[in-house]
């Protein structure tokens, strides 16, 4: 296992075990708060995680295990995931929470053991770092969901570097989803983290760059904020259209959030 895979699976693990201290001892009505995701309360982003890690862990060691889930999604494109999250939910709380605390465990396993290459997943196949840092994301960017319905102003911390770099490497992504054509040349992003250092990608002579927080841009790749609501700053054309489109999680494109 290298490096990098260790760090993202330790960073991977604060974030699921943040989550679920915020989570573990609400009462069952509380469970039931909306979050800011249409139709899906707390018990529901919990489920979708674990649905979500239990379906990496099959990518990662059960080749017609994941076949079969793709077959599913593609007989019901636009609810698979709803759905699944949906149906988790229905549970208490505490077969929940022992759900997802097994899937978080067997996925990090997996991950750190994996030696097959690239896994399959729902956009381009993934090497085992590449999926500890989808899951990361997904974690984060879900446990604010939860966070705000609950009226609980998470902490940033260094973890969040791990979006921001998602949330670059997924620049071109973004154009295609949006049936866009990339840019030729590599962006200059320049961020402030939440420690004061600044988390620099692409090369200094870049023509466009982007400067600004890193937690607004991995807020706005997650799109749990609207650029509007950010101090990010674009010079360029394309830099100032990715604002717009930027997104750093798989299928089509979001709807975003409104602007406050």
């Amino acid at each position: 296992m290298t490096d990098v895979l260790t760090t993202v699976l330790r960073d991977l693990t604060a974030e699921g075990d943040a989550l679920e201290v915020l989570v573990a001892d609400l009462s069952p009505e509380a469970w039931r708060t909306p979050t800011p995701a249409a139709g899906w309360d707390v018990a529901t982003q919990v489920a979708h995680l674990a649905w979500t890690d239990e379906v990496a862990l099959k990518a990662a060691t059960d080749k017609e295990a994941w076949d079969a889930v793709v077959l599913l999604a593609l007989a019901a494109p636009e609810t698979f995931v709803d759905d699944q999250a949906l149906a988790g939910s229905t549970v208490t709380p505490a077969e929940l929470l022992d759900r997802w605390r097994a899937g978080r465990a067997a996925l990090k396993e997996a991950l750190a053991t994996y030696d097959g290459g690239k896994m399959p997943w729902f956009g381009p196949p993934m090497s085992p770092t590449s999926m500890a840092t989808a899951r990361l994301m997904e974690t984060w960017a879900h446990s604010l969901d939860v966070h705000e319905a609950l009226g609980v102003t998470p902490e940033p911390t260094g973890r969040i570097r791990h979006v921001a770099h998602l949330a670059v490497r997924t620049r071109n992504f973004a154009f295609l989803t949006n049936d866009l054509t990339p840019p030729a040349g590599e962006f200059r992003i320049d961020l402030v983290a939440p420690d004061g250092d600044v988390w620099t990608f692409g090369p200094e002579d870049a023509q466009q760059t982007v400067t600004g927080s890193a937690l607004d841009l991995c807020l706005l790749a997650t799109q749990r904020v609207h650029r509007a609501d950010t101090d990010l700053v674009a010079t360029g054309p394309d830099a100032d259209r990715w604002l717009d489109i930027a997104q750093c999680f798989a299928g089509p494109p979001g709807e975003g959030r409104a602007a406050r």
